[in-house]
Formats: structure tokens, sequence, C-alpha cells
């Protein structure tokens, strides 16, 4: 599985790559939602997580990008991963296009469960295990 985090903190780029390492899964970094967007252009991912809280373009704009594509790529999997708390959050992403949302700090099984959720879902077939 391929994964892309876009995040600015690199403490949390690093503690999301040592999880999804337990699973075998590769993760390419983004500093920058631009530099993710970028990479999504060039390159092929399995689910995409995105903080919302970013200098430049925040995530609420990244989401909005991503799901404005018209290729496939603007139907891959989203999930916010974020430290805000606003009550109407979740709803706003998901509005926008995210399937998940989990906050700070991500724990591992809620990383994973989320993940093989949407992998489900979008395969038809029960919850996946990941």
């Amino acid at each position: 599985m391929n994964v892309l985090f876009i995040e600015d903190d690199a403490m949390n780029r690093r503690v999301v790559r040592d999880m999804l390492d337990v699973a075998g899964a590769i993760m390419a970094e983004a500093d920058r939602a631009e530099e993710g967007l970028r990479r999504i252009d060039a390159e092929d991912f399995d689910v995409i997580l995105v903080d919302l809280r970013m200098p430049g373009v925040d995530g609420f704009q990244t989401i909005e990008r991503i799901r404005a594509r018209p290729d496939a790529k603007g139907e891959l999997p989203i999930i916010v991963v974020t430290a805000d708390t606003a009550p109407d959050l979740t709803a706003r992403c998901k509005q926008l296009g995210a399937d998940e949302v989990l906050f700070k700090p991500v724990a591992m099984d809620a990383l994973f469960d989320a993940i093989g959720r949407i992998l489900a879902a979008r395969s038809g077939e029960g919850d996946l295990i990941l």
C-alpha cells in the first residue's frame, strides 16, 4: 500500500511513518500542500493523509483540489489527520470529500481501522484488516 502524508510537522510524519511501517505500507511525505499535490500528479497512491492547518494552501483547500480532479486520482481515499477539534470539523471535512477524520495524537489502531473501513467500503467487501 502506498500512502501520501501531507503534513507540515516532521515529527507527526515520522510517527505515522513508523505506524505504517508496521503494516508494511510505503509512506511518501510532503511538508506542504503544493508539494503533495505535485506528488499526486506524478505518483500513484492508495490513500492520502492530510493535515488541515498548514502554511500556504491548507488541508481544506487540498481536499477540494484533489476532489476537483477529473481523473481517477480525484477519487483517492482521503483521511484528515488533525489536532483541530472544532465542533463542526468532521462534518465540514466530509462535506468537502474526506472519507475519514482522525484526531492527533493518532493511535495506530485508529489509523488502521480508518484505512480498512475506506478500502472495504470501496471494494464492496466487508471490513478489511491491515
